[in-house]
Order: structure tokens, then C-alpha cells, then sequence
């Protein structure tokens, strides 16, 4: 198959899901293939440059991404990092993660993804991920394919050296950079540990570290915070994994910001959206938006959504 011919199939399958339509099994698998050979090159600290735009969760939530992407700008004219939560408790998880898959292949320079705590096999059995593929395909193997992307997702990400994103937050088992890039990601998220931290924890009110009300992670303070960016000579702790009904949401004097991109979470929560643009100067513009309109969502129910800790 020729390079040509390879952008060619890309840019078809971005048409097909574009308008939320369901890629041939064989083909996700091929797209999941190339995917992982592109995620491989990276290592688990991606190293990015502004001008760039900051996304929260999406959660499957896929005319929500369309909404995004009309209110942020298109790919590849506007460059990307998603943080993680693709997948679980909207409607089209299988829609939305491939897009973004298909978008990293066509454009691996212009949009970044990291995992979040949801791209993990034990959970998106729980919260919809699962369901929705043997749903949509009658079989697990697409649900399969997808699981072991994740995988291969880096775990954080450095914007210029001064804005470090990742999905949950800090880890009091890491203290510098450095060594989250010494972790082996290539498994399922584990229970405990730096890899799980990092998906999993929490910036609070609390002095110090403490235990997280989810089970898994940690709840870390405003000094836990100040240390880390100090010796790691961050700015800025960009995060998402917290649903912020105002889009967003400052700690500790902005050195902690929770960025949320699912607009009205779980078709109920009423919630706005929004995501983070960064100038090349590293100056900060959050857009807002809400739910795509019921006229570009088309006809489809409503989800039964488990109750769970938002």
C-alpha cells in the first residue's frame, strides 16, 4: 500500500465517522494497528509546543465533540491534547474514540492523546465502553482492539516545559518528570502505584496527601503542588477527570486547573463545557460551550447512565 494510498483510506474513514457512522470491523482493527505503531514512537511524557488547545473529558459524548471542535477549530489548522476519558457513559464511545484514533493517525503531529482512568479494560466493562461495542458489532473484539490502544496512550504531557497535563493529578510517588517517564505503560491501569496516581487523584482542600473518597489515587494540597512545580520548573498542572459545572475550575491560586470538555455530562448533569487555549506566548483563553443542539445530535436514546462519582 502506498503512502498515498494510506492517507487516501485515513481521510475515508474520518469522512465515515464524521457522520457518526460505524467503521467495518477489519477496518478498526486496521486503524487500531497503525495507531499503536504512531503512540509507540512517543514516551510518557509528550513533549509539546504552543500555540495549542487543552481538552477535558469527552466520555463519549460525540456530537459534544463535533461542538468542540466547531467552537476550537478544526484539525489540522488548530493543534490538540485531549487528557483522557474518551470512552464510558455517553452514547457513541465507539464513534468518538475512533475519530480521535483516526484524526491522530492522519494528524499524529497535530493532536495529542493521553489516558485518562477510563481507557482501562475494568472500568469500561462497568460504564458503557463494553456494552456499547457488542451492541454495535456483536462481538467484543472492536471493544478488544480498542483496550489495547489504550495501552499505548503516553500518561502526561509537557506544553514548553511549563504546563503539565495529565488526567487525574500528582502521585507521592513521583517527584520529578523524569521519572514518570521510567514507567512501563504498556498494561492495564493497576490498582495502586505512580501509573494509577497520575489517572486517578484529586487536588483538594487537605494538607499534604490523603486517601481519595473514589478508592483509587490520592487527594493532593496546594504544597504537594507548589513543591512538584517548583522542582520541576512547572507553571501550571493542567488536569481534567473532575466534572466543573462552570467548564472549569482554578486551585490554589491557578496552579491547578480542572478542564472539563463533556457539556451537560451524562445528558443530565446541565453543565457547560470547555477547553484551554494557550497562545505562543503560554497566555490562557478558556472557551465555553454548551451541548451540541438537538438537531445535530439525530435520532437515537436517551442512555441509562450508572450511578457513579462524577
Amino acid at each position: 500500500m502506498t503512502e498515498l494510498h494510506s492517507v487516501k483510506d485515513i481521510d475515508d474513514q474520518i469522512e465515515i465517522l464524521m457522520r457518526c457512522e460505524n467503521l467495518e470491523e477489519r477496518i478498526v482493527k486496521e486503524l487500531c494497528d497503525k495507531a499503536v505503531e504512531i503512540l509507540d514512537r512517543d514516551n510518557n511524557v509528550l513533549s509539546l509546543s504552543a500555540p495549542i488547545t487543552i481538552c477535558g473529558d469527552i466520555h463519549g459524548q460525540y456530537h459534544d465533540l463535533l461542538e468542540l471542535f466547531r467552537v476550537g477549530g478544526d484539525i489540522p489548522e488548530t493543534n490538540y491534547i485531549f487528557m483522557g476519558d474518551f470512552v464510558d457513559r455517553g452514547t457513541h464511545s465507539v464513534e468518538t474514540f475512533l475519530l480521535l484514533l483516526a484524526l491522530k493517525v492522519r494528524y499524529p503531529d497535530r493532536i495529542a492523546l493521553i489516558r485518562g482512568n477510563h481507557e482501562s479494560r475494568g472500568i469500561t466493562q462497568v460504564y458503557g465502553f463494553y456494552d456499547e461495542c457488542l451492541r454495535k458489532y456483536g462481538s467484543p473484539n472492536v471493544w478488544s482492539y480498542c483496550t489495547q490502544v489504550f495501552d499505548h496512550l503516553s500518561l502526561s504531557a509537557l506544553v514548553d516545559g511549563e504546563i503539565f497535563c495529565v488526567h487525574g493529578g500528582l502521585s507521592p510517588s513521583i517527584n520529578t518528570i523524569d521519572e514518570i517517564r521510567q514507567i512501563d505503560r504498556q498494561i492495564e491501569v493497576p490498582h495502586d502505584g505512580p501509573m494509577c496516581d497520575l489517572l486517578w487523584s484529586d487536588p483538594d482542600d487537605v494538607s499534604g496527601w490523603a486517601a481519595s473518597p473514589r478508592g483509587a489515587g490520592y487527594l493532593f494540597g496546594a504544597e504537594v503542588v507548589q513543591v512538584f512545580n517548583t522542582k520541576n520548573s512547572v507553571k501550571l498542572v493542567s488536569r481534567a477527570h473532575q466534572l466543573a459545572m462552570e467548564g472549569y475550575r482554578s486551585h490554589f491560586d491557578d496552579l491547578v486547573l480542572t478542564i472539563w470538555s463533556a457539556p451537560n455530562y451524562c445528558y443530565r448533569c446541565g453543565n457547560v463545557a470547555s477547553v484551554l487555549r494557550v497562545d505562543e506566548g503560554l497566555r490562557q483563553d478558556f472557551v465555553i460551550f454548551e451541548e451540541a443542539p438537538v438537531e445535530a445530535r439525530g435520532p437515537g436514546p436517551q442512555p441509562v447512565v450508572p450511578d457513579y462519582f462524577l
